[in-house]
């Protein structure tokens, strides 16, 4: 039996919030082509991120990594922190 490479997802995005003891809302932009227009525009998500030391500040750039569920909204946890904000 071959065994299938299960790769997990990440986002890179930037740091909303830091309220929650334990977790993070990170937000991850995208640019896509608008259908008619040509245009780019820009989508955002929101994603709730486990931080378990409590090490982010609102404005870090960050890796976040798909996890199994941690709680009702929370899959994703952080991996790295590649950019402090000042």
């Amino acid at each position: 039996m071959s065994e299938i490479n299960k790769t997990k997802k990440t986002k890179t995005g930037s740091v909303v919030s830091n309220r929650m003891e334990k977790s993070i809302v990170v937000q991850v932009e995208r640019k896509i082509k608008h259908a008619l227009y040509g245009k780019y525009v820009k989508k955002t998500v929101k994603y709730i991120a486990d931080d378990p030391e409590n090490l982010c500040n609102i404005g870090d750039l960050v890796l976040i990594e798909e996890c199994r569920p941690l709680s009702k909204r929370k899959r994703w946890r952080l991996r790295t922190i590649i950019d402090r904000s000042i």
